[in-house]
């Protein structure tokens, strides 16, 4: 098994369920068993030695839930090879594509005729109604914190793909893992995300300092918005980047728009003072 397979492997396990891609124990070794998320139906797949110089092989259903239609998993296992064929490229894994496409694409057009309009009215729905939720949810399981009150970006939108991020004052590392834990138990919308990027910086009054970051599968993510963080000279504030992936690739571009939407909920959240020289200056938030 190459390792670009093993990372792939261990990638997709992390960001959804850890059972979504898991060994068949069948003879050749490199079948799997791919679980796709909310669906029921799942699909047997080979990667064989030379993947990802080669495309992995579609083998078909392993199995359909017990409410799936009659023809869905020949439907499925049909638009998923057409995936691979569209995305894979040579010496690049695809797996994580071919997953996100599904989530966009299949049965859409049974259910939707359009929808671009009503996508931004969805996401302009979401943030008007986190306020909303934030009033009602007084208490969540067996997390004992108030409802953090975080600030939110506005939604950018490139190539199907949606960012938005969140920032909140923020006293130890401790809370910060709080508020983190919080949203993804309050906020489906969060949770089935593609990532939530996270970073935070703290200064105690006795000058400690504590930073930290999280790609959540999105590479390099999360150290490129703690850099943010240290030019912009924050402290005492924890952002959350969340991106919900809308089947194109943006390649280097999705670093400029995570900082961007991160930057945006700063300077909403009060932490940065705008200058008129253009140039920004830290402000406390207490």
């Amino acid at each position: 098994m190459s390792e670009d397979l093993l990372n792939e492997i261990e990638a997709i396990n992390s960001i959804y369920d850890s059972s979504t891609l898991t060994s068949a124990h069948e003879i050749p070794d490199e079948i799997y068993i791919l679980a796709l998320p909310n669906h029921a139906t799942s699909l047997r797949i080979q990667f064989p030695a030379a993947y990802p110089d080669v495309p992995p092989i579609i083998l078909g259903a392993q199995s359909s839930g017990e409410n799936a239609k009659k023809g869905d998993a020949g439907k499925l296992v049909d638009f998923v090879r057409d995936i691979v064929g569209r995305t894979w490229k040579v010496g690049e894994v695809c797996l994580f594509d071919v997953i996100e496409e599904v989530e966009e694409g299949f049965g859409a057009g049974e259910e939707e005729d359009d929808g671009g309009d009503e996508e931004g009215e969805e996401f302009a729905d979401y943030v008007e109604g986190t306020a909303v939720e934030r009033k009602r949810d007084t208490s969540n399981g067996d997390i004992d914190i108030e409802p953090p009150n975080w600030t939110l970006s506005s939604v950018t939108t490139e190539l199907k793909s949606t960012f938005i991020a969140r920032c909140i004052s923020v006293s130890s590392p401790a809370l910060a893992a709080q508020y983190i834990q919080h949203l993804l138990a309050s906020d489906k919308k969060v949770r089935s995300a593609t990532h939530n990027i996270t970073a935070w910086r703290i200064k105690t009054p006795e000058g400690i300092t504590y930073q930290d970051c999280d790609d959540d599968g999105e590479s390099a993510a999360g150290g490129r918005v703690l850099h943010l963080m240290q030019l912009m000279d924050l402290w005492n504030v924890m952002v959350v980047v969340t991106r919900w992936y809308g089947g194109q690739k943006l390649g280097a571009r999705r670093f400029a728009v995570i900082n961007a939407v991160a930057r945006d909920a700063f300077v909403k959240g009060g932490f940065v003072v705008e200058k008129g020289d253009g140039k920004e200056g830290k402000k406390g938030k207490k």
